[in-house]
């Protein structure tokens, strides 16, 4: 048995997108997470068309969740070369059905409307990252795998997965690999959810961690101890006071739909006036469905809930398909909810209602996901005056609301805790998927809570442990 044990950080490193790790052990090469890199035009492009791997040296691949930072670039894995399973769970596999579809849709309609741009002055075309079809194709390969039911892949490796609490189906990957007649057990958190937050269950705890590579998004700071009800509730009234809309752009797995969970049990208890909620996205209507598919993933305050009503269905709200009755809610004066994608205002309808409501006093743009660098979401949480939208400047006059309660990632000691709680403390901790100054911020916190071996890889670096 080939007694090395090499783990190469290829993506998520030193940022927060494009998750993407191989462990090289027993002689087989296990890749967990094949994420799109999001980010500037000209870098994602370079970072998502060209695997820094050989597709075809990939012996199994393991899924932690549905978020296209993690899963959006498996199409491209399949379509190099890659034969393998993509073991994940159930939910995660029906999620992927939607959301690589739609990931497809968007590189296609984007290399569409780049080809038409210079097809007069005869340059190359471009070809999408990847298309539909790609998309379906990839499908085939993954293999649906039930939470605490170990499986071996090859002799000397078996897998497990277990609930991370950040999303639908997300999970923890331990992979147990027998090297030199001992064993050493790696885990890989994924993104780490948090305990208590409305909809799923809370993270499960993992014992007699060897070596764990764990996220770091909020490495540095702790979530606000408010409730996020009880926030939503107050901003809700506010802009209904005043006549005004509340734009909320959100991710269309997770949460939207806890947005709509909160905004559900808000109006049953006479907490927030009955307006119009309307959800204008068709991925995160599909994706809905498929969180009614799964109510085994709630947890029992949702489940119990859920016996009495739908939560994600009342008679307030609309789900938007058409562009064009999109195109009506600009039109539409009373005070009403937006709910539309995606969560960093870089794309999607939601654009599209910042341009026509940012300049509105009485309007409020509700902020509840993280805000990359570089990204119209993270510009209007800075309270930039101006932002510009479709090549024009835009004034903003719209109330700026970000709520990090809504965050579905660990805090600086959500994910401390986290780590202690392996028991006894972890030989290696690699922190990925934060920027830097989140990452070099909770290992020194780690370290100093006595964690001794605790690294931040660059990209492409490589560790034997």
């Amino acid at each position: 048995m080939n007694s090395r044990l090499r783990i190469f950080f290829f993506g998520a490193a030193r940022t927060v997108t494009g998750s993407m790790h191989v462990i090289e052990a027993a002689g087989k090469r296990v890749l967990l997470d094949c994420g799109m890199y999001q980010g500037r035009r000209k870098e994602a492009e370079e970072r998502n068309r060209f695997l820094p791997f050989d597709a075809t040296g990939i012996d199994y691949m393991v899924l932690s969740h549905a978020h296209i930072d993690h899963s959006g670039n498996i199409p491209s894995l399949v379509k190099q070369g890659y034969e393998g399973p993509i073991y994940t769970t159930h939910a995660t596999r029906d999620l992927c059905a939607a959301m690589l579809r739609d990931s497809a849709r968007i590189h296609e309609r984007d290399a569409d409307y780049y080809n038409r741009r210079i097809r007069s002055r005869n340059e190359p075309e471009v070809e999408p990252l990847y298309t539909e079809e790609d998309a379906v194709a990839a499908m085939g390969n993954f293999v649906s795998v039930n939470y605490e039911a170990p499986m071996m892949l090859a002799p000397g490796i078996r897998l497990e997965l277990r609930d991370a609490g950040h999303v639908l189906g997300s999970a923890i990957t331990i992979l147990d690999i027998e090297t030199d007649g001992k064993e050493k057990r790696i885990c890989f958190t994924g993104d780490l959810g948090r305990p208590n937050m409305p909809l799923l269950r809370d993270p499960q705890p993992v014992e007699d961690i060897d070596v764990l590579i764990m996220e770091s998004t909020y490495g540095d700071r702790l979530h606000e101890p408010h409730s996020g009800k009880d926030k939503l509730a107050e901003v809700v009234n506010r802009t209904v006071a005043r006549g005004g809309k509340v734009l909320i752009p959100a991710f269309a797995l997770e949460r939207a739909q806890t947005v709509l969970y909160l905004l559900h049990r808000l109006l049953i208890e006479k907490k927030i006036p009955v307006l119009p909620i309307y959800i204008d996205s068709p991925l995160t209507i599909n994706i809905t469905e498929i969180f009614k598919l799964n109510p085994e993933y709630f947890d029992v305050e949702a489940r119990t809930f859920w016996e009495d009503v739908d939560p994600f269905g009342f008679r307030t709200m609309r789900y938007i398909s058409e562009v064009s009755d999109s195109k009506a809610l600009n039109y539409e004066e009373e005070p009403s909810i937006i709910i539309a994608g995606s969560g960093m205002c870089d794309a999607g309808r939601i654009v599209h209602h910042l341009r026509n409501n940012l300049e509105d006093e009485r309007n409020t743009v509700l902020i509840v996901g993280f805000q990359a660098k570089h990204t119209l979401g993270r510009r209007l949480i800075e309270h930039q005056p101006e932002v510009r939208i479709f090549g024009v400047d835009v004034l903003v006059d719209a109330e700026i609301v970000d709520i990090r309660a809504f965050s579905g990632h660990a805090d600086r000691n959500g994910l401390i805790g986290f780590a202690g709680g392996c028991n006894p403390a972890p030989d290696n901790i690699f922190l990925v998927h934060g920027e830097e100054p989140q990452a070099l911020a909770l290992a020194q916190r780690l370290q100093e809570n006595g964690c001794a071996q605790v690294a931040v890889p660059h990209p492409g670096e490589f560790h034997d442990v």
